[in-house]
Formats: structure tokens, sequence, C-alpha cells
């Protein structure tokens, strides 16, 4: 799972020619004809249940699969894949200090270190790779607009945690899938109204594909195994992985320059979060 979502930024900022919301209509598309004979069933039988709790199911299409990976694309319009992963690797703990915020969870004082070297290395990677103009204060844009796709995968995560076991799993995918493809579409419209949309090479196909069939719903199919398996907490931490798999692919693949303090600080994000979310040992 974690190597396929680094594959999802490695592909996504080889694709950056492409406008960021045609990039994620198109990967919403095909995962829609992947998962349309799987979920199909599901859906219809549920139809009365998603029509009950339509709220949260559109909170869900929205920032999960719609917003989510749509900023990530943008993002890498202007920053590193490397910068993107270091990012994204913030998101536990993001949510469990929005756990905290909201839902009044507490935390013993080796994860409140951990949320400090993780928020420490994160502030590092933003101030230290200048890839285009900064914004006030110094801050690339692509890393502010990956710091708001952070913020979007938290909303989603506190949905998942109180809404998502209602909906039955290939059913409510493939419903999301639609809902998220009809929220994209007039923004993909008008992103290539405004600009001239450039002619889609054979190569940006086969990623769409890769991004469409993987990203979107193998990894996400593989995600929901483990979470069955290990649980969420054990889970998140192979998250940890994603800026050493994201950094090697952006060094093989992409010619990007990796610099020694990037690799420092995504050292100090894993850390930090494997502090946050590892378990307590018994005593």
């Amino acid at each position: 799972m974690a190597a396929i979502f680094a594959g999802n930024i490695l592909v996504g900022k080889a694709l950056a020619g492409l406008p960021p919301f045609t990039i994620s209509l198109g990967r919403v598309f095909i995962a829609l004809l992947i998962m349309l004979p799987l979920g199909w069933h599901q859906a219809r039988r549920g139809w009365p249940l998603f029509r009950e709790h339509w709220r949260p199911l559109v909170g869900l299409a929205l920032t999960g699969v719609a917003f989510f990976n749509a900023l990530i694309y943008a993002a890498l319009n202007y920053t590193s894949a490397t910068n993107v992963a270091i990012l994204e690797s913030m998101i536990p703990v993001v949510t469990l200090l929005f756990s905290v915020a909201l839902l009044g969870e507490r935390f013993r004082v080796v994860q409140w270190l951990g949320v400090a070297l993780s928020l420490g290395g994160a502030v590092t990677v933003i101030s230290a790779g200048q890839q285009g103009p900064a914004l006030a204060g110094g801050v690339n844009p692509g890393d502010a607009i990956m710091l708001l796709a952070v913020l979007v995968w938290v909303g989603y995560s506190l949905l998942v945690k109180t809404h998502m076991a209602r909906f039955p799993r290939y059913g409510g995918l493939l419903v999301m899938l639609v809902i998220a493809n009809l929220a994209l579409a007039p923004i993909a419209l008008f992103e290539g109204a405004i600009q001239q949309l450039p002619q889609i090479s054979g190569g940006q196909l086969l990623g769409l594909a890769y991004l469409g069939i993987f990203p979107s719903v193998v990894a996400l199919l593989l995600y929901n195994s483990a979470l069955a398996d290990i649980g969420p907490t054990r889970a998140a931490i192979y998250l940890n992985l994603l800026p050493v798999f994201t950094m090697l692919g952006a060094w093989l693949w992409l010619d990007e320059r990796i610099v020694a303090l990037q690799v420092l600080a995504s050292a100090v994000v894993i850390v930090g979060v494997w502090l946050t979310i590892a378990p307590q040992r018994a005593s």
C-alpha cells in the first residue's frame, strides 16, 4: 500500500504537464469503471442507507476521493515529490492532534515528543525546499497546498472513524466515486477552458491508468484489509515508508536532486510519527 501511494506521488509529478483537476478526474473516472461491476449489487441494495446518510457520504467522497488527490497534483506543480511525501506522512500526527481537540483523546508524554519531532521535521522541509516563487513568509506554494491537502485528509479520517462502518465496502466506494466524478467534472472543464489543454500522450494515458487502478482501488482495498488484520494504529505506521519510497523513486526516475536536509527531515518526521502512534506496551 505504501509503495502504491508513493507511486501516486511519482506519477502525479511525471504528469505535472496536465492540469491537476483533469488528472484527478481521469483517475476517479477510471476507478469508477473498475468498481462498477464490483460494487453495483451492493450499491443497489444499500440505496436506502445511502439516501438516509447522504451527508457523511458526500463528505467522504469530496475529501478523501476527490479533492485530496487533486490538491496533491496541484502541489506537485510547485514543489518536489519528496517534499509532498514527507508532508503527507504527517497525516497520522495531524489526525491525532485534531482527535485531541475535537474528540477529547489524551496523549502520553512520548506522544507529545513525537508530535514535536514531526512538526519540526515538516517545518524544516517547508523552509528548506524552494523550487519556485515563494508566498508571503517565504513558503513554497506547493508546500502550502500540500498542508491544505493534509487538513482535507484529516477531515476524511474523522468521517471514516464515525461513519464509514455503516456503508458496504464495495458499494460505498462505488457511490463515492460517482459523487467525486460529478464534483470534479465541472472544475476540470473550467480548468480546461481557461488554459489550453495539452495533447494527452500514450505515456500520460498509462500514467492515468496507473492512478485509476492502483492508488484509487487496489491500495484502498489493501489498506482496508490491513485495518482488519492489524488495526488502524499499526497500519498507519507503514505510512512512514512513504517518504523513503518516494525519495528513492524521485531520484531514480524523475532525476530529482535529494539534499541531505531532506533526508534528515524525513528521518525526524518518521521517528516523530512512530513515537506518536506506536501502541503503548502493556505493563
